[in-house]
């Protein structure tokens, strides 16, 4: 695949597709966690004379976090010492003119590119390739840069559309994804432990599918939602309050595949030995061999006991390689982060080479200051696509265009 220092910039149209999509609260952005990760390529094509247009997506429409980039503009203008113009077009005149009339050196952001209706639906590159979006932007851009991960097991137009027609290039970001995982995929390095938690249920029984029967994973970790589904399918029972909830979510017809992977891989997937319930606004800890898991029948689980974290600590304090994806419980809640923290916190300090995931699971390592994770990596979907064995569409797009566009250009190359 194409690299960002595989090429001169100076004088080019690039579209820098990132992934900016953030948590909002009250209207106004509340992290940007996602515009520091973005920075280094942004700078590099800016101190590299490109004429940059940058597109991103925000929310999904009718969501409370359905919004416009103009507050992005502003956020990355802040954060690079230069302006970013806000562009109320996606690929309208308006945006077109702005586009020609850049100067080496500038830079522009996009509408949400989800206010563009083609933009919404996943469709294959041919498709893509079809739309409005890309027909009326391709002739202004010479070069495409893909720095958004977290929306690599996506097929859009911005993120696809033009592999075929310009080269398309790894941002740094991209790139580190890329070689993380990897890393953490390939290796032989034993043991290999995943932990896998948080609400994704479907997404995280694919990985948990994948890896055990690839041999990827050694020991495999569970809290959270997915904690819930394999502890049912060891046949033990977690009281109404939390079979209604996961009724409800549409969990328990998940709880015959759990099943299934423990038919194949029973010791290998280990489950919570005790829960946290809320008890009157308190957290209370229950082990699930004892007689008061009775109250799970009238109180939610929120979090994995300190036994369990203490048992997980143990395995990950001895593994080579961890893979981690989603938070052990609401962590939200002060009085239920000890699970996420504490299996975080281990992960942290171990020696292994760790990869942690997920928009819950950066939101928690941030909040709670923990250090020493090999990598944080900005995709939860994403990721979870990556190590369930799938096909990342963004990734197959730069691998056509590598394929496609390898040995032409060779002019703009750097020597």
């Amino acid at each position: 695949m194409f690299r960002l220092t595989d090429f001169n910039f100076y004088g080019k149209t690039v579209f820098l597709r990132a992934d900016l999509n953030s948590p909002v609260r009250d209207g106004r952005i509340i992290s940007d966690a996602r515009f520091q990760a973005v920075l280094p390529t942004v700078r590099h094509l800016l101190d590299d004379g490109a004429r940059l247009v940058i597109g991103t997506h925000q929310g999904k429409p009718y969501g409370s976090d359905y919004t416009t980039t103009e507050e992005h503009a502003r956020i990355l203008s802040e954060l690079l010492g230069q302006e970013v113009e806000y562009i109320e077009d996606v690929f309208g005149r308006y945006a077109r003119e702005k586009i020609r009339k850049l100067k080496p050196g500038e830079a522009m952001m996009l509408e949400n590119l989800r206010f563009a209706a083609e933009e919404v639906k996943y469709r294959p590159v041919e498709e893509c390739e079809r739309t409005f979006f890309v027909r009326k932007l391709a002739p202004l851009i010479d070069y495409v840069v893909n720095d958004a991960f977290a929306a690599a097991h996506r097929s859009q137009p911005s993120l696809v559309g033009f592999a075929r027609l310009k080269p398309m290039i790894m941002g740094f970001l991209m790139e580190n994804e890329v070689e993380a995982l990897t890393k953490a995929y390939g290796t032989g390095e034993k043991p290999r432990v995943y932990v896998l938690g948080g609400a994704k249920v479907d997404d995280s029984l694919r990985v948990a599918e994948n890896v055990l029967r690839r041999g990827k994973a050694d020991v495999i970790l569970t809290g959270g939602l997915v904690g819930h589904v394999f502890t049912l399918a060891k046949g033990f029972h977690l009281g109404d309050a939390n079979l209604e909830f996961m009724a409800r979510k549409g969990l328990l017809e998940l709880v015959d595949r759990a099943e299934r992977i423990l038919d194949g891989f029973y010791p290998m997937i280990r489950t919570p030995v005790d829960f946290a319930v809320d008890l009157d606004g308190e957290r209370l800890e229950v082990d699930l061999l004892s007689d008061e898991k009775r109250l799970f029948d009238e109180h939610p689980i929120l979090d994995i006991g300190s036994r369990t974290v203490e048992k997980y600590r143990e395995v990950l304090m001895k593994a080579k390689i961890i893979v981690a994806n989603g938070p052990m419980g609401v962590f939200e809640r002060d009085e239920f982060a000890l699970g996420t923290v504490g299996v975080f916190r281990a992960i942290g300090e171990s020696e292994a080479f760790s990869v942690v995931g997920g928009g819950h699971s950066i939101a928690s390592i941030y909040q709670y200051n923990i250090t020493g994770i090999s990598h944080v990596s900005t995709g939860g979907g994403a990721m979870l696509s990556f190590f369930a064995g799938e096909k990342l569409p963004v990734l197959e797009a730069l691998r056509t265009s590598y394929e496609t566009f390898s040995e032409t250009g060779a002019e703009d190359r750097r020597g």
